[in-house]
């Protein structure tokens, strides 16, 4: 399963990568990650037109889109487009940061996963 991360680079720049995400057969339930830790789960929902100038999260998360889509620019001008189901590693938490907009006429409407 491939997801998106989101991190600070050497130069203190936020920068986009793509990671795999393991999963072993289960038979019969599937396939399955290895477990990850949670500290928190919470939810959100942004209006259409929404637009959050440069910022880092506050604390290394996952963040699932659940309806809606969103635009996130990362410092090199690279911009990644998120729609129902897409995963995303934020992990920026310092640096120049990075920005966020809502492109959908619906609401972007996410599940926060943070980590410990």
């Amino acid at each position: 399963m491939r997801i998106t991360r989101l991190f600070t680079g050497p130069d203190d720049l936020s920068c986009f990568e793509d990671i795999e995400i393991s999963l072993e057969s289960k038979e019969p339930l599937g396939l399955f990650s290895d477990p990850i830790a949670a500290k928190a789960v919470f939810f959100r929902e942004i209006q259409p037109g929404y637009h959050y100038p440069w910022h880092n999260v506050l604390c290394r998360e996952y963040v699932v889109t659940l309806s809606g889509r969103a635009e996130i620019e990362v410092s090199s001008g690279e911009k990644r487009r998120f729609g129902r189901g897409d995963v995303l590693l934020a992990e920026d938490t310092t640096g120049k940061g990075h920005r966020t907009r809502c492109i959908s006429r619906v609401p972007w409407r996410q599940i926060f996963v943070t980590l410990p």
